[in-house]
């Protein structure tokens, strides 16, 4: 595990497209933070390393947003369990080729596949952040 400290969210965002240079095809990414920790900031940096020139929104009304088969944006909050997921199709996407980014994942946790990374973004102050990552 390391350590990033973020002084704004345009930190967050440019560690999130840093980030994204070590992620290959089929990673899937468990993120973790409470209601504006900045999770959505941290996948927009992701987004924008991958090349989406897209608007990166946070899919909490969808479950899991696609951008262009590259990353999938989920969240999980509305969830109850891992057989909602699997029922819904979003489990399908992990095996995709594309990015997974999961938040909420705790809810799913007995589909996630075996080897995920752990993003969790904390916040330490108004703006600053510290996110532990692997």
């Amino acid at each position: 595990m390391a350590e990033f400290i973020s002084e704004s969210p345009g930190e967050t965002f440019k560690f999130g497209e840093g980030y994204s240079k070590n992620l290959k095809a089929g990673d899937v990414i468990v993120l973790n933070g409470e209601m504006g920790a900045g999770k959505t900031v941290f996948c927009k940096g992701v987004a924008k390393g991958l090349g989406i020139t897209e608007e990166v929104l946070s899919p909490t009304y969808a479950y899991m947003n696609d951008y262009g088969g590259k990353l999938y944006h989920f969240d999980c909050y509305r969830l109850s369990c891992g057989e909602q997921a699997e029922a819904l199709g979003l489990c399908d996407y992990f095996y995709a080729g594309g990015i997974c980014i999961i938040e909420w994942a705790e809810n799913i946790k007995n589909v996630l596949p075996e080897n995920y990374k752990k993003v969790t973004i904390q916040k330490t102050g108004e703006d600053k952040r510290k996110i532990i990552y692997e």
